[in-house]
């Protein structure tokens, strides 16, 4: 059989073939199960091909068809989603959507799973579950079709590197001055922006950043309360403070900041210091919180003081925020394919002309570092 290689379209390519994506539905409640497959087939690129009410149960049908994607429940019966998580990605590797109630409990348990390999997280509220699933049929859509893009393997392969030294502060030296840094301040930020494969992807840089790093501002595509629990775990594993931004906090070196979910995050500049604000308005690039929106605020509050990243996701949400930074003056880095588990945004980025420069992850950490300026 042909390797499978997504299309724009959300379909997979088997040699000069289209099928639709295959997709797998493990949740033991039977109104999710439903909804999602009403919502999933109404899509002509997607196709259910079977549901089951728990990992045991849907052993059965992935040893007859094994799906593309699998959208996973985490508490269930007889076997929990975390555990049959690690035994797909043990035994056959799949990418899976993590389907979990939005509370913080559900939030801190999902993110074991997406340290374990998930690559996209649904929400389901404990009450109103159909109105709100159907409410949300475009973030579901989208969240198959880019889990069906994701290089799974690429995720054994960033928790490897994970385990690997930190970096040193010892290791870098202050760049020289130049004419043109005299015209900096003494804040630098740092703005990232990632998607599909991000959680993974920032676990790497940030866990390798010595404790005097610049300050970091963070957009990851996912879910109100999520973002909080991502943030926490980060923080309980990094040199670097790593917190959900609240309103007014300053960008400081030795600090990240992480968007909270469902709402925007925009830097804005009093005298040589750097604070965000945290708002809400409309999805921005189908999404919220939006990297083009943070990749635009820095780059008219921050110009020649900003570093920006754009790494692993689908779609082109911070494509036109980074040309906007890279033409205020900003040094715009795009993460490369190889080292992507889906490289739209990157892609999209390097194609409108706002990168300076396209690294692998393993190079970011230290890229990072090398950025703080000092007096």
């Amino acid at each position: 059989m042909a390797e499978k290689t997504p299309d724009g379209r959300g379909q997979i390519k088997k040699g000069k073939k289209m099928a639709k994506i295959k997709v797998a539905i493990v949740d033991d409640s039977a109104v999710v199960r439903q909804v999602i497959s009403e919502i999933l087939n109404s899509d002509p690129g997607i196709e259910v091909i079977s549901t089951a009410s728990d990992p045991v149960f849907a052993m059965n049908y992935l040893n007859k068809e094994w799906p593309d994607v699998i959208v996973l429940d985490i508490e269930m019966p007889r076997m929990d989603g975390i555990t049959f998580l690690k035994k797909i990605m043990a035994e056959k590797p799949t990418p899976v959507v993590i389907c979990s109630t939005l509370t913080v409990e559900g939030a801190e348990v999902t993110m074991q799973a997406v340290s374990n390999g998930a690559v996209e997280i649904i929400t389901k509220p404990t009450l109103g579950l159909k109105g709100f699933l159907e409410d949300s049929k475009k973030r579901l859509i989208d969240s198959v079709k880019g889990a069906a893009q994701a290089k799974v393997n690429k995720i054994k392969t960033i928790n490897k590197l994970i385990t690997e030294p930190k970096l040193s502060a010892d290791a870098i030296l202050p760049p020289k001055m130049s004419s043109t840094a005299m015209e900096k301040t003494t804040d630098q930020v740092v703005a990232i922006g990632a998607s599909t494969g991000g959680t993974q992807a920032l676990e790497f840089i940030l866990t390798r950043l010595p404790r005097v790093s610049p300050g970091i501002i963070i957009v990851q595509h996912m879910p109100e309360k999520f973002t909080l629990a991502f943030a926490q775990r980060l923080n309980s594993i990094s040199e670097v403070e790593v917190k959900e931004a609240e309103d007014g906090d300053r960008v400081i070196p030795g600090r990240v900041l992480i968007a909270p979910g469902n709402f925007h995050m925009i830097l804005k500049r009093s005298g040589a210091q750097y604070r965000v604000t945290v708002q809400d308005g409309p999805p921005v690039s189908r999404h919220r919180p939006s990297v083009d929106v943070l990749f635009r605020s820095v780059a008219r509050e921050a110009g020649k003081n900003a570093l920006g990243i754009i790494m692993t996701g689908m779609g082109d949400d911070g494509a036109s925020g980074m040309l906007e930074m890279h033409e205020s003056g900003s040094y715009c880095i795009a993460q490369d394919e190889i080292s992507c588990i889906v490289f739209g945004m990157p892609a999209e980025a390097i194609k409108r002309g706002g990168v300076n420069e396209v690294l692998p992850l393993q190079k970011l950490p230290k890229k990072i570092v090398e950025f703080l300026r000092y007096d």
